[in-house]
């Protein structure tokens, strides 16, 4: 998730379990915790794709963050002893492995288990989701205003925590309802992605790789009786091929779990991951080097600039999302007119 919400996170969960010893110097506490882990952020690992892909890697793994929370609770105990060490355990220790957890709910898949295991990636929230973020707010609100109000920061993440529940059922929903047209188009058994549009759980995007193409569908809870459009896009295996020849290829592979879309800039080899953003708006594009006659000379990676970003898409997002259309074209992020399909 994103670092507003983490840091909500913390200080929600430091003040409902250290609020009443430390008043409203909780919330800093926590809003502190909940963000370090993020801080990874600051280290260059020497190519694009390298940070890319160890971000949210040994600053999100339990292994490191239990010690680390056994060693802050030590520290926060002799800088104030009132809660007792015990308190300052399990606050430190219940920030910092809420962080990786939440993020793991997201697509962008996070290495819980770092150094053992795959990224982990639920994919069933957005990366900002106010539905999820806005009843922390209001929590912590009304405890800087009233001082220690505990109820009112547990409240909050109650209600979070119940959000972040549904989208797990949500998401079970979406999966079942497309899995008939899916099993008509051959594609039952095909590696398959499933996760919200931007900003709500209202609207879902299904991801499915086949050999040669990929299938998207839009689909939401205010689309009544309408019938899902199935969205064909090319893939290129040739350069596929080329990219998982060199390592850092293998490795994007490795970390979006094969939702890569891959593509020519002149003579230069894009990769572009799939999973977070829209088409022709995703903001993880990479170069992998040089492509000629079928073979790629590697270079280290570089990531391209974010495509501009226009307001009819998200015009045309707001749409969909709220059910005033049934039809989004991704290839162009537009509403078709009446009578008109995807071309």
């Amino acid at each position: 998730m994103d670092s507003i919400t983490q840091a909500a996170l913390g200080a929600s969960l430091a003040g409902a379990v250290a609020g009443r010893h430390l008043g409203r110097s909780s919330l800093l506490v926590g809003a502190a915790l909940g963000t370090l882990p993020d801080l990874d952020v600051v280290i260059d690992y020497g190519t694009a794709i390298a940070n890319f892909s160890q971000h949210r890697g040994f600053s999100h793994s339990v292994l490191v963050l239990l010690p680390l929370s056994v060693l802050l609770a030590w520290i926060l105990q002799r800088w104030r002893p009132a809660p007792g060490y015990r308190r300052w355990l399990l606050l430190t220790s219940l920030i910092l492995l809420t962080h990786p957890m939440l993020d793991a709910f997201t697509a962008y898949g996070t290495q819980i288990l770092w150094p053992f295991a795959y990224p982990v990636a639920i994919s069933s929230i957005f990366i900002i989701d106010p539905l999820y973020t806005l009843p922390l707010f209001a929590g912590i609100m009304v405890f800087l205003v009233r001082g220690t109000a505990i109820r009112a920061v547990t409240l909050g993440l109650a209600v979070s925590t119940l959000y972040l529940g549904w989208t797990l059922a949500a998401q079970q929903i979406i999966s079942s309802r497309v899995d008939p047209a899916l099993a008509e188009a051959g594609l039952q058994d095909a590696p398959r992605l499933v996760q919200p549009m931007p900003f709500s759980t209202l609207l879902w995007r299904v991801t499915v790789n086949s050999d040669v193409q990929r299938v998207e569908i839009v689909t939401g809870f205010l689309d009544g009786d309408a019938p899902l459009l199935l969205q064909y896009f090319p893939r290129r295996p040739d350069l596929e091929a080329a990219a998982k020849s060199s390592v850092e290829g293998r490795r994007l592979d490795w970390f979006t779990d094969g939702f890569v879309a891959y593509g020519l800039k002149e003579q230069t080899l894009t990769a572009t991951d799939i999973r977070l953003g829209l088409p022709g708006v995703h903001p993880f594009i990479f170069t992998l080097g040089h492509y000629e006659n079928g073979n790629l000379t590697p270079a280290p990676s570089r990531k391209l600039a974010r495509p501009g970003l226009r307001r009819e898409p998200f015009l045309a997002l707001w749409q969909r999302m709220t059910g005033q259309a049934t039809v989004l074209c991704l290839a162009s992020l537009t509403i078709p007119a009446p009578h008109e399909t995807c071309s």
